[in-house]
């Protein structure tokens, strides 16, 4: 993703579609264990509710992050396996840093990450910052370390662009997005 190009609205859009719960936790069930056979959908995932099964089911095939493969069941597309390296290694960077508390759950910790990652300094023309004042970092390494999130979360949206597309305002994706 050239990330001049990327609007705030998009980075927005798709920090909050990969930090929900139910994507994040379709694609590590997947990931560790294996295909999931249509029927077995809802007892794979017993905490979500048909609505939210059908609608992330359906987000993530769009997004082309998983598809129905004959035979096996929902699989992670080649996209959907590097998502899945991407939360293992935003959740190992919020483990390291022990964020956001000592204890937490994966899918905890990459939401507050990717939300950290959200509320950063956005770049200014003046060459200030538009940082939200009320946000505190846990740790600058989530903005300039190469391996931090943010870093993390432009190189991946950039090998996917598929991501933001379907969220930019003006693209025709958007519009329906």
């Amino acid at each position: 993703m050239n990330t001049s190009s990327t609007t705030s609205h998009g980075l927005r859009a798709a920090v909050d579609f990969l930090s929900s719960p139910a994507l994040i936790r379709l694609i590590t069930e997947i990931d560790d264990n294996g295909p999931i056979p249509p029927r077995k959908l809802a007892s794979t995932l017993p905490d979500l509710s048909p609505h939210h099964l059908r609608q992330i089911n359906h987000l993530a095939r769009v997004h082309d992050l998983v598809r129905a493969a004959p035979g096996a069941g929902l699989e992670l597309t080649t996209s959907g396996t590097e998502l899945a390296d991407f939360y293992d290694a935003i959740a190992r960077w919020a483990r390291h840093h022990a964020y956001p508390a000592r204890v937490s759950d994966f899918t905890s910790r990459i939401r507050h990450t990717l939300s950290l990652v959200e509320s950063l300094p956005v770049a200014n023309p003046a060459g200030g910052s538009t940082r939200r004042p009320d946000v505190e970092l846990a740790d600058a390494e989530v903005d300039v370390e190469p391996t931090g999130p943010r870093a993390l979360l432009l190189q991946w949206l950039d090998a996917h662009p598929q991501i933001t597309a379907l969220h930019e305002p003006d693209t025709e994706y958007g519009r329906a997005a």
